[in-house]
């Protein structure tokens, strides 16, 4: 039950009899008693007359799927199985990142007859969203008090990343068909992939002669090749504790899932096979063997609901893991965050076996602006301390990258707007270079 704000109101009513009464020589203890027992049976009686909120069946119509920043409407459908009108307050229990309204609507069903509630989410928070119940309160006609009872009615949605950095790929996927048509994919000697005939110049592998073309010719013909399209880029992203540090507004782990998503939709685009694994100790997430339109909805479907862990990565397993993905030839590409040289020595260990002649490796790593500013700042001793600490931060983060550039792998670093498109332009020099 609950009692609304009339009960209050009725109960300080009461001072008028027990200041009347008691002057014309009644106890004010006993008028006081006497009146609460009046206010208690009116609440009874109001209670008792309430219908019953069981009365009342609810079903949900809740999309699967919706992104951040989109509203997303859901359905409450209210069907009355009594005989009397239902006069109810109704709160849809979404958890507080869903954004529910904190508005509790009001409606009124007649016997045998049902009325829809629209209730609009807007989520600030990927992944699983779930409403176990929801909440009536059945008012009584003295508008004293009420019925409550919360109903189970289920309902489920997924979030999605956002992928704001998708404005970053069609100007690339221009680019990539600049590229298709470029001479400078055309290595000679390098690939499977055949693609033309030309005139044999001194200096050019003599294995490549076309002797079936040389004898219907006047001249030596010598094939051209090109470079192998279906590559294999296999996208590795760390959801280890360093990726639950909060950069800006978001998590490292959010940044890494907007560069590991404009990656995969540009290679896709390519023709080449992506692989994506979000891995600590074990496997969080896997997208492997799609393609075409289906290859960014499974993605994002299956990154929603993976959240950073508070535990170390086991580079051991995961490296290993990208090395069983990793065909030949092969571009790897790890989003993690590698900045501390006590912390970062187990990585660069097992990173020193990953690449190889036909494998590339890409370090992405996503930095706070604000970093390099601290540790220019300059004033009050506490400013002086923190400028000290950020450089030392900077200084720790650059001799990681210079120890994975030693290992073999390329090193890049930017903020969470920065590094998607930093990371899909060096695919992009790859391509152009004939390496991938």
């Amino acid at each position: 039950m609950y009692v609304t704000g009339r009960f209050p109101l009725l109960v300080a009513v009461g001072v008028v009899p027990v200041v009347l009464l008691s002057a014309a020589g009644f106890s004010a203890w006993t008028v006081l008693g006497a009146w609460l027992l009046l206010v208690a049976a009116i609440v009874a009686v109001d209670l008792a007359a309430a219908p019953a909120p069981g009365t009342i069946r609810i079903s949900r119509d809740v999309p699967a799927r919706a992104k951040i920043g989109d509203v997303v409407p859901t359905r409450l459908q209210l069907i009355n199985t009594g005989e009397r009108t239902v006069r109810a307050r109704v709160r849809d229990a979404w958890q507080p990142t869903a954004g529910a309204p904190s508005e509790r609507p009001r409606t009124a069903i007649p016997p045998r007859e049902s009325r829809t509630l629209t209730v609009e989410l807007r989520p600030r928070r990927r992944g699983a969203l779930r409403s176990e119940f929801v909440t009536l309160r059945v008012l009584g006609p003295l508008g004293f008090a009420g019925r409550q009872r919360s109903l189970t009615a289920p309902g489920t949605v997924r979030i999605l990343p956002p992928f704001r950095a998708r404005r970053h790929l069609a100007s690339r996927v221009q680019r990539l068909r600049e590229l298709d048509g470029s001479t400078s994919l055309q290595v000679r000697g390098q690939g499977t992939e055949f693609d033309s005939l030309r005139e044999y110049v001194r200096g050019d592998d003599v294995r490549s002669i076309d002797w079936r073309a040389t004898a219907r010719s006047t001249s030596t013909m010598l094939r051209t090749w090109r470079p192998e399209r279906d590559r294999h880029v296999t996208i590795l992203i760390d959801t280890g504790r360093t990726a639950a540090a909060r950069v800006g507004d978001e998590t490292r782990l959010d940044a890494a899932f907007e560069a590991a998503m404009l990656l995969a939709a540009l290679a896709n685009r390519a023709g080449d096979h992506v692989h994506v694994l979000a891995y600590d100790r074990v496997v969080r997430a896997r997208v492997t063997g799609v393609s075409g339109p289906r290859l960014l909805p499974e993605m994002s479907d299956a990154l929603a609901p993976v959240e950073a862990q508070l535990i170390d990565t086991d580079w051991d397993h995961a490296l290993g893991e990208a090395r069983r993905l990793a065909r030949r030839p092969s571009l790897v590409v790890i989003l993690t965050a590698q900045e501390s040289l006590s912390s970062s020595r187990d990585f660069l260990t097992r990173l020193q076996a990953l690449p190889s002649a036909s494998t590339t490796v890409l370090v992405g790593t996503v930095t706070d602006a604000a970093l390099n500013e601290t540790a220019r700042s300059d004033g009050s001793v506490t400013d002086l301390y923190r400028a000290a600490s950020a450089e030392a931060t900077v200084r720790d983060a650059e001799i990681v990258a210079h120890a994975m550039r030693r290992a073999g792998a390329e090193a890049l670093s930017d903020t969470p707007e920065g590094l998607p498109p930093r990371i899909a332009d060096r695919y992009l020099a790859l391509k152009k270079a004939g390496k991938l």
